[in-house]
């Protein structure tokens, strides 16, 4: 009997082998990084050993840039743009993570990620322009600022729209999964909140961020211009506020099964990205020419190509 037993469960875990295979080998890939890699060994295990937001050369940089995550996808681009305009910067290392997890960083003074420690300090920092002022106000960290680009938001659904999302008021339906950038870490959600309360009052907001929190319909994330597109296109959420770009790449420049559901004026936000270089930027004359590089219209055909608002 205990024979008979052992091949039935190694028939069952056959079968389920192989049937997680065809699933796996069905099932698209829209993993991260989603630009292209630098050149040198490839070695990524997705979900294991793959980084997505860590830019470039880490060791010996000439200038270290801690980007606002959700321009990741200009980061390619525009580092190539700017050592092509400045030959002498050749090693350059950026990050693109959450605003607020970077200015963590730049306090405490290192950054964890798994086994690795990371105590390189940022010669610019980007985030939005009323993030930028408060940290100046709280710290007084920077000694430049230059604006370079303008965003408002927009909510990613799959293609074809299964839920019917029109507006920031269907996000409150229970039957709508969300996915939410946390307003601990994210600036991001703090604009999307006050969308919810110009389409719905206080009611839609605690609908959204209290009660679906609650249920598990609305999921918190931690690095949103990752999660959110990545739950929306692996059917894990039905509907993303994110930054009209984010939507844009996904869409119009990977060609990803989403749809653009567009936010009235009236309830939407415009976010203006400033940049500033670091009173203790270890590489100062790097940093002055990268923010004078960031209001050049080389830099702003490239925010331009990628679906931002440029200021010039």
């Amino acid at each position: 009997m205990k024979q008979t037993h052992s091949w039935m469960a190694a028939l069952v875990l056959a079968a389920t082998c192989v049937t997680a295979q065809a699933a796996t080998q069905t099932q698209p890939d829209y993993l991260p990084p989603w630009n292209p890699p630098p050149a040198g060994l490839q070695f990524s295990v997705p979900p294991f050993d793959a980084i997505a937001d860590l830019h470039g050369d880490v060791v010996d940089p000439q200038l270290t840039v801690f980007f606002a995550g959700n321009q990741f996808m200009v980061v390619h681009d525009l580092v190539a743009a700017f050592k092509a305009a400045h030959p002498a910067y050749q090693r350059v290392f950026v990050e693109t993570l959450p605003p607020g997890i970077l200015a963590k960083q730049i306090e405490s003074g290192a950054l964890v990620m798994g086994n690795l420690r990371l105590a390189l300090k940022p010669d610019v920092y980007t985030a939005g322009k009323g993030a930028v002022e408060r940290l100046q106000k709280e710290h007084g960290w920077f000694a430049a600022s230059a604006d370079y680009a303008r965003n408002p938001l927009a909510i990613l659904v799959a293609k074809g729209n299964p839920k019917h999302i029109e507006g920031l008021k269907d996000l409150g339906r229970p039957d709508v999964r969300v996915s939410m950038p946390n307003p601990a870490w994210e600036g991001i959600a703090k604009q999307i909140e006050a969308g919810y309360r110009k389409a719905g009052g206080e009611t839609l907001d605690h609908a959204v961020m209290v009660t679906k929190v609650q249920d598990g319909s609305t999921f918190l994330t931690t690095i949103h211009h990752r999660q959110s597109p990545l739950r929306v296109l692996q059917g894990e959420s039905d509907a993303a506020p994110v930054w009209s770009t984010e939507a844009y790449f996904q869409e119009q420049i990977l060609h990803h099964p989403v749809e653009t559901v567009a936010i009235p004026a009236a309830q939407n936000a415009v976010a203006t990205y400033t940049a500033v270089r670091l009173k203790a930027a270890p590489h100062p004359q790097a940093a002055k020419d990268f923010l004078a590089f960031m209001q050049s219209p080389t830099a702003q055909a490239i925010y331009r190509k990628y679906g931002f608002q440029p200021l010039k």
